[in-house]
C-alpha cells in the first residue's frame, strides 16, 4: 500500500464534511432557489438520498476489496483495460472538479475581498498550502480537518444565530404551493455534490476501524443535509424571492448582522468559513487525485507527482470557464450529469458486476460440491 497512515471513521467523516459542504455554503442558497423558489430548504433532503446512496456503494465494494481503492479493484472487477480507462475517468474527474473548486475560491476571494490582487496569485497560494497538506499525507489531512471543521461549523451557527431577529419565517409559506417538483428540480445540484461522498472509495482502506465506516459515512451525510437544510432556511427567510438573484446570499446575509452596533458587518466570518472550508475540500480532493495517479501509473509513492499535479490543477481552474456567471450556470447543469454519472451509475455498475460474479461463483461452488 502507498499511504502507510490510518485514520479513523470520525475523522473520515469531519475529513467529508467541508468535501461537500465548503464551496456548496455560499451558492447553495441561490442554484436551488432558482428551480425550487420557497421551497427550496426541501431540495437538499431529496439530494441526500445520493450521499447515502454513494457512501452504501463505496462500502459494499470495500467489503469485497478492503485493501483497495476503486482505482484497483476497478482492473479486478472488468478488466486491465477496462479497469485502466474507469481509473483514467476518475482522475479526469477529480482533476477537472478540483479545479472547479479551486476557481470558484479565487472567484469569492477576488470578487469579494482581494480586489486589486491578481487572482492566478490567489489560486496559486491556495493550492501550494493544500500541496504541502497533500504530501504531508492522509493523517495530516485528517487532523487539519478535526482542528478546522468544529470551528467552521461554529462560526456558521454563529453567524445564523446573530440573524434570528432578521428572519421572516413567512417567506416559507406556502409551502409546497406547486407540488413536489420545484423541490425536485431544485435537487439536482445538491444530489450531485452529495454523489462526492464515493470519495471516500480512496479513504476506506486506511481506516483503522473500518467497521464503523458505514456508520460514520452516514453520520456525515446527515450533518451536512442538517447544514444544507439550515443555510436555505436562512436566505430564503432573509431574502425571500429575490434569494435566486443573489451570487452568493450568506455574504449578503453577513451584512445584516447589527448587534448592539458592535457586531456589524460580519463579512470576516463568512471569508474565514470559505478559506478553513475550501482548504480541507481541495486537500481531500487533490490527495485522492495523487493516490490515485500513483496507483494508476503503478508507483511506489505519490508525493513526487504532488507539485506537477498542482500546477495542472491550476490550469483546469483557468480553464474551467471564462466567468463567475457562466462556470454557475455550469454547476447547476452539465455538471449535476457529469458527477451523477461517474459517482454513482459507474460505482453502481460496478458493484453489479461484483455481486453477479459471486452469486455466479457461489452456484458454480456448489454445484462442484453436489458433483463430488
Amino acid at each position: 500500500m502507498i499511504e502507510k497512515g490510518k485514520i479513523s471513521s470520525f475523522q473520515l467523516a469531519i475529513m467529508m464534511n467541508p468535501t461537500i459542504l465548503a464551496t456548496a455554503l455560499l451558492i447553495l442558497p441561490s442554484i436551488t432557489a432558482a428551480k425550487a423558489e420557497r421551497d427550496m430548504w426541501i431540495s437538499p433532503i431529496w439530494g441526500s438520498f445520493f450521499g447515502f446512496l454513494a457512501v452504501w456503494i463505496a462500502y459494499e465494494l470495500h467489503k469485497h476489496y478492503p485493501s483497495e481503492t476503486i482505482i484497483e479493484y476497478s482492473k479486478r472487477i472488468i478488466g486491465n483495460i477496462p479497469g485502466k480507462i474507469i481509473g483514467f475517468l476518475y482522475l479526469f474527474l477529480y482533476l477537472h472538479v478540483n479545479g472547479i473548486v479551486i476557481r470558484e475560491y479565487g472567484e469569492f476571494i477576488s470578487g469579494n475581498f482581494l480586489f486589486q490582487t491578481p487572482q492566478m496569485v490567489i489560486l496559486g497560494s491556495m493550492t501550494l498550502v493544500c500541496a504541502f497538506a497533500v504530501r504531508g499525507g492522509l493523517e495530516t489531512i485528517a487532523r487539519a480537518a478535526q482542528h478546522f471543521v468544529p470551528i467552521v461549523i461554529l462560526l456558521w451557527l454563529t453567524l445564523v444565530l446573530f440573524l434570528i431577529k432578521d428572519l421572516d419565517l413567512t417567506n416559507m409559506l406556502p409551502i409546497l404551493e406547486k407540488g413536489l417538483k420545484p423541490s425536485f428540480l431544485g435537487a439536482a445540484s445538491p444530489a450531485s455534490w452529495f454523489s462526492e461522498y464515493i470519495l471516500i472509495a480512496f479513504f476506506l482502506p486506511y481506516l483503522s476501524d473500518q467497521k464503523k465506516g458505514l456508520l460514520w459515512g452516514n453520520l456525515s451525510v446527515l450533518s451536512v443535509v442538517f447544514i444544507m437544510v439550515l443555510t436555505n432556511l436562512t436566505a430564503l427567510c432573509i431574502f425571500g424571492e429575490i434569494t435566486a438573484d443573489l451570487s452568493y446570499p450568506v455574504m449578503n446575509a453577513g451584512k445584516y448582522v447589527s448587534i448592539a452596533k458592535f457586531f456589524q458587518h460580519l463579512e470576516s466570518i463568512v471569508m474565514a468559513l470559505w478559506v478553513l472550508g475550501t482548504f480541507i475540500k481541495i486537500s481531500v480532493f487533490y490527495y485522492a487525485l495523487a493516490l490515485g495517479t500513483a496507483q494508476w501509473l503503478k508507483l511506489s509513492n505519490y508525493k513526487p507527482i504532488v507539485f506537477p499535479l498542482g500546477f495542472l490543477l491550476i490550469l483546469f481552474a483557468r480553464w474551467s470557464a471564462p466567468n463567475l456567471t457562466e462556470l454557475k450556470s455550469f454547476l447547476g447543469t452539465t455538471l449535476v450529469f457529469y458527477l451523477l454519472s461517474l459517482q454513482i451509475l459507474l460505482p453502481a455498475l460496478l458493484l453489479f458486476i461484483t455481486l453477479v460474479r459471486k452469486r455466479v461463483e457461489q452456484r458454480k461452488g456448489l454445484k462442484d460440491e453436489l458433483k463430488g
